[in-house]
């Protein structure tokens, strides 16, 4: 079946108009009725599609807006496509490109927008406070994926050690970890030290212009170790740099999650789609943590633009990140739930707490009741390891 993927350029200063509707509720009570007979009978595991769909059937045509450009970030929706399992659950899936001018919470909030949205939940709660009425159905990442990286030499191996130094950061709600982590130590932005906005790579690291940048452990952070030291001829080594991991500092925050809008979720046969959805969704990422080269395939088939070596790297340091997942892929840990809110409050990125709705997981409950046969859990997962490559290639 022919699956179309489409870019969407939009600038982050564009307007949305949003629509304010409620939803759902944000404990881990027993799944609704609608939810429960949304979820398919038959418990299907991840190596095939189970129960598809008749091919007389007509698919749920529905689109998935993506956090960023395609990369194994995303790899297991790119498996849910490409094992079939969107299909089994009668949805035509399109996969909305993400990138430096799109900001998903904007265009996942639109009225018109599309029917899934992949954001970081601090991203969400803000544009809440805006008139947006997403809503988490799966909670998708139990650990951020942020790093502060720096050299060695800089003795940078705390957020108090930022204290006159040039920190890089990302824009657009990237930063907050960062920046939460340096008031925590006492920091005042501006005064303290040099907030500094970066490129989405390393080269201001890599040039030192700055004196500590924000990574990803699956993306940036790989950028570091790609590249030739100049003193040795060599790739630089994990010996030569200092990282913070603010999972370690008390500041992380939840990251990617699967949104909804409440007013699209509120109209007949929707809860339906998003449990079918779910339950697909995880199939695909149940298919990554147990066949990472396949899914590194995907990517590619998807138009990422991303060298081999690089994809591997991802793909290993994604998987860690969702795996193990204590009570089931997509249910939402209150305490990291809760955390997030509090961090968010004490850097001033929220005004309110958010309201107990902002979340809910009764539908991922019945996706997960769907996979019954399923490791849904992966409590034996181990990281693999990865080779670093020149370049990534």
């Amino acid at each position: 079946m022919q699956r179309t993927r489409t870019i969407l350029a939009l600038a982050a200063s564009a307007s949305f108009l949003f629509a304010a509707c409620s939803s759902g509720g944000a404990g881990s009570a027993a799944p609704s009725a609608a939810a429960s007979a949304a979820a398919p009978s038959a418990a299907g595991s991840a190596a095939a599609p189970s129960g598809a769909a008749s091919p007389a059937a007509e698919l749920t045509p529905v689109k998935l807006q993506l956090q960023w450009t395609p990369q194994a970030q995303f790899a297991g929706y790119f498996a849910a496509d490409a094992q079939g399992y969107f299909e089994a659950a009668g949805l035509d899936v399109e996969f909305l490109d993400g990138g430096p001018t799109v900001v998903p919470q904007q265009v996942g909030s639109a009225p018109d927008g599309p029917e899934f949205t992949i954001s970081w939940v601090p991203k969400v709660l803000e544009a809440r406070e805006q008139g947006s009425d997403l809503v988490n159905i799966a909670q998708i990442f139990q650990r951020s994926g942020t790093l502060s990286v720096s050299w060695k030499e800089s003795n940078i191996t705390k957020p108090a050690d930022f204290a006159g130094k040039k920190v890089g950061v990302w824009d657009f709600g990237n930063e907050y970890e960062v920046t939460a982590g340096a008031q925590k130590a006492g920091l005042e932005q501006g005064t303290d030290y040099e907030k500094v906005i970066q490129p989405f790579d390393m080269t201001l690291l890599l040039s030192k212009q700055i004196d500590v940048a924000e990574a990803m452990i699956y993306n940036e952070y790989a950028q570091v170790l790609e590249a030739t030291n100049p003193e040795t001829g060599e790739l630089y080594q994990p010996t030569d740099l200092n990282v913070i991991n603010w999972n370690d500092e008390g500041t992380a925050m939840l990251q990617d999650a699967l949104f909804v809008r409440a007013a699209w979720l509120a109209e007949p046969g929707n809860e339906e789609v998003a449990t079918n959805f779910l339950k697909a969704a995880f199939q695909g990422w149940i298919y990554c943590r147990d066949n990472p080269n396949d899914c590194i395939q995907y990517t590619v088939d998807a138009g990422s633009q991303l060298p081999a070596g690089h994809q591997a790297w991802m793909m290993n340091e994604i998987n860690p990140l969702i795996w193990p997942s204590p009570n089931g892929i997509g249910i939402m840990d209150p305490a990291e739930w809760q955390q997030t809110v509090d961090v968010s409050l004490g850097a001033g990125i929220l005004k309110a707490a958010p309201p107990a709705d902002a979340y809910r997981t009764d539908l991922a409950e019945a996706a997960l009741a769907a996979l019954a046969d399923a490791d849904t859990t992966g409590t034996s997962f181990a990281k693999g390891t990865v080779e670093v490559t020149p370049g990534g290639n």
